[in-house]
């Protein structure tokens, strides 16, 4: 079912790591819509998975020559959705001029395919760590979860519940408080205070210690944290990345950057974000309500949930409607 939200079809959306387009068109769905994308010599590229035609799913085409050919009745597009073949046209017709595929605008960055629906191009998010040449980048996801996206944001960006969901790694019942901290907002940019957080094991010695995260906000589906080792000020970044499919129904990705060498292949990275997460899914796949609720006073709040309380505000200016209520 489409979903009619403005803000984020206005945004950049996550569709689907690079590697997985390959030379045949695939299908994503993002906000109730199917789209198709393929790829040329010209790059990566989305389209409504609509022929104009009669309705065909072009993602169950090819590609020939750089174009996309739906497959009901052979009709081409180009890289700009131009009909450039009619099979079935006598020689020298003319193909009409509404014989177009409706094209979205599309950009492959951070390893990511990211398509905005309303083709309006707005500023794409920040993620530095990306390009610079002391860090080292693991993509982690698909993850699929039966969830709106505000809920799984919003789990991201709490910082208490780690001595006890993730308890044994990213904290321990013993050590739950968390110190207060302020929320920043310069520009478009929303982040906290560092905060800091004990965790029984957090550079593989074995030697338990406070580490320092900052949280950020970078998009109402996208949303970062880095953790800092005072004692090193080595330093790990992740950025959460959320896909929305349907009502209850999204799917997760994320970059994961480190600037020092941590022993481990980047399997064994994805692998341990894996399980960090699936401590995580059935907690936000069971929340009520389902939708975040953007009333302050509907959920008691403390003040190490500033962060989350950030974001609520932050969805309710911009007026993010899917998964919020």
């Amino acid at each position: 079912m489409f979903i009619n939200d403005t803000v984020l079809r206005s945004d950049w959306i996550i569709a689907c790591k690079i590697e997985d387009v390959k030379e045949e068109p695939i299908q994503v769905i993002i906000l109730g819509e199917r789209i198709v994308l393929f790829k040329n010599e010209l790059g990566i590229h989305a389209f409504k998975d609509l022929c104009i035609h009669r309705g065909a799913a072009l993602s169950l085409g090819c590609v020939k020559d750089g174009n996309l050919v739906c497959p009901y009745h052979g009709w081409e597009y180009n890289s700009e959705g131009t009909c450039t073949k009619i099979p079935q046209l006598p020689e020298g017709r003319s193909i009409p001029l509404k014989a177009r595929a409706i094209k979205y605008t599309c950009r492959a960055e951070y390893g990511f395919v990211w398509i905005n629906l309303e083709n309006n191009n707005p500023e794409f998010p920040a993620y530095p760590e990306f390009t610079d040449s002391s860090y080292r980048n693991v993509l982690w996801g698909p993850q699929e979860v039966n969830a709106n996206p505000p809920r799984i944001v919003e789990n991201f960006l709490d910082v208490s519940h780690l001595s006890f969901i993730h308890e044994g790694f990213l904290g321990v019942p013993e050590h739950p408080e968390i110190g207060d901290y302020d929320v920043h907002t310069e520009g478009n940019r929303i982040y906290s205070d560092e905060i800091a957080i004990f965790q029984p094991d957090p550079d593989g010695t074995g030697i338990a210690k406070n580490v320092y995260y900052t949280y950020e906000i970078v998009q109402p589906l996208s949303v970062r944290f880095t953790k800092r080792d005072p004692d090193t000020d080595n330093k790990m970044t992740i950025m959460l990345i959320i896909k929305p499919i349907a009502e209850g129904k999204s799917v997760a990705y994320g970059i994961m950057s480190v600037n020092y060498e941590t022993g481990t292949t980047d399997q064994e990275m994805i692998d341990f974000q894996n399980m960090i997460f699936a401590q995580d899914k059935p907690i936000v796949e069971n929340q009520k309500p389902e939708d975040l609720p953007l009333d302050l006073q509907v959920e008691l709040s403390l003040k190490c949930d500033r962060m989350s309380i950030a974001y609520r505000k932050y969805l309710k200016r911009l007026g993010v409607r899917l998964g919020t209520e």
